[in-house]
Parts: C-alpha cells; structure tokens; sequence
C-alpha cells in the first residue's frame, strides 16, 4: 500500500480516538454523584484512546504526511444522540453504558475495517491489530458493567 494510503487508515483510526476521547469525556458529565467508579474508569478509557492516537500520529508523522484533527461526522452524529437519549433516560448508569458500548462497537468496526484494507505494511498491520485487541478488553468490560445493570 502506498504510504499516503496508509496514512489515511491511520488518520482515519486518529479521527475514531478523538470520537472516543470525546464520547468518554461526554459521558463522565452525564453520570451522577455515586458513579466515581464510572468517572474513574472512563478517565482510564481517555488517557488509553489518547496513547493509541499518539502511536498512530507517530506513524503518520514518520511518513511524512498530516495528522488528522477534529472527530468524524458519524462520531458528531453519535454524540448528538447520545445527547437526545440522555435527555431521555434521565443520565442513568445503564443509559450511559449502553451508549458507551454503541462507541465502542463503532471503535471495533473502524479498526476491523483498517485490518482489512490490503498491502498494509507489516509494522502497522500489527499496530492496528494490538491496537483492535486492546479497545476489545475495553469494550469488553463496559459490556460486562452494562450487562450487570438492573
């Protein structure tokens, strides 16, 4: 694959971060007092979605190229629902963590994307795929809180 596309996978992977590093930040406001093991938790989930950005930045830096900013429109469109559900579900806990599992979901399907766009260097294949693995433990436990609910 050409550099300037490679780039493009990962700037795009730079963009769904930032979508996360704001859906985490968003549902931290909307948790009540109680919630600090929430708060804590998605404290980790940013600073966790803010080294695998800065992994990914290095790699598009390195080749050269700019590093994307900003989020991407499905992520704006996902926070202005998670805003109309909040509205809805008076900010409870399990209205929180079914949204956050709604990003992470979407997190797991960019990466799964990425992973399967061809002639991907062998260096950053296995950047995407530890980086898959890692946002799969995180989705993982917001399911498991998610699921433990009444």
């Amino acid at each position: 694959m050409e550099t300037k596309e490679s780039t493009g996978v990962l700037n795009d992977l730079i963009l769904i971060n930032n979508d996360r590093i704001e859906g985490y930040q968003r549902a931290k406001e909307e948790l009540k007092e109680g919630d600090e093991d929430l708060k804590s938790l998605f404290t980790n989930m940013i600073e966790e979605s803010q080294k695998l950005k800065l992994a990914l930045a290095t790699e598009v830096s390195s080749a050269g190229e700019e590093i994307e900013e900003g989020t991407t429109n499905s992520g704006k469109i996902y926070r202005a629902w998670m805003d109309v559900k909040a509205a809805f579900s008076g900010n409870d806990r399990k209205a929180v963590l079914e949204n956050c599992e709604f990003g992470e979901d979407a997190a797991q399907k960019a990466y799964q994307m990425a992973l399967k766009e061809d002639d991907l260097p062998g260096h950053i294949h296995a950047l995407i795929s530890d980086q898959k693995a890692t946002l799969r433990v995180s989705h993982d436990k917001i399911k498991a809180l998610r699921d433990a609910q009444v």
